[in-house]
């Protein structure tokens, strides 16, 4: 079943911004860190919608988010877009799948990229951003295409991935999904910081990690029939 893109209108809008202040109410993100982006369209043209950058999340209002084109990044709105808005534009418009992207500066996880380390299949659940492990991007700064580079290949065949000193990237079918994501890559970063203070803790073998991601292609309750 395919998904319409839907149009850019402020019941859209005002759910990003309901997703940007859930992100500091749960503890994933703090003060004007991190960015929200959900894929809609503007008439004719293919875009996303972003919070801007440089202002609370307390502070916005649907008129404050940005629309950008996906064919030139181009921007609609009167406030400038986030900073990091090229790993938006360039995430969304190279995986189609995706409709949402998240960017926290979730603690755990952070502190795991400010030494480079990504999640390994140290536990089931990493399963849940799409492969074996959890890959660490390396650094590049902030809002450069540098990064958007680094967190595109970190995304391969995943739905998260870490940024080395700064961050956590998590994409899903909605905005709810992709927070989902977030929140989980956060609540893994701290069972595994847990977990190395008794030393580093065993792997699940591939071929297990595989079995679980097989499995949580069908997770859930069914779809009632039509």
């Amino acid at each position: 079943m395919t998904t319409e893109t839907p149009e850019d209108a402020t019941a859209l809008r005002l759910q990003v911004i309901a997703t940007a202040a859930a992100m500091n109410a749960s503890g994933i993100n703090a003060n004007q860190a991190g960015n929200v982006s959900v894929r809609c369209r503007r008439g004719a043209h293919d875009g996303f919608l972003i919070t801007p950058t440089g202002v609370p999340y307390e502070a916005l209002t649907a008129d404050a988010l940005v629309f950008m084109r996906l064919s030139d990044a181009r921007a609609v709105g009167r406030m400038a877009p986030s900073s990091e808005w090229r790993f938006h534009r360039d995430i969304l418009h190279t995986r189609p799948e995706f409709a949402a992207i998240v960017h926290t500066h979730s603690p755990a996880a952070t502190a795991l990229a400010c030494h480079g380390v990504g999640l390994p299949p140290f536990h089931y659940m990493v399963a849940a951003a799409g492969g074996r492990d959890i890959r660490c991007a390396p650094y590049a700064t902030f809002g450069t295409q540098d990064l958007s580079d680094h967190a595109l290949a970190a995304l391969a065949d995943r739905r998260a991935c870490l940024l080395a000193h700064h961050g956590v990237v998590a994409c899903g079918a909605s905005l709810a999904a992709a927070l989902t994501l977030a929140t989980e890559v956060e609540h893994l970063a701290r069972i595994y910081l847990h977990a190395r203070a008794l030393g580093e803790p065993p792997r699940l073998p591939d071929d297990e990690m595989q079995r679980v991601i097989d499995k949580f292609r069908h997770y859930g309750q069914p779809r009632p029939a039509d």
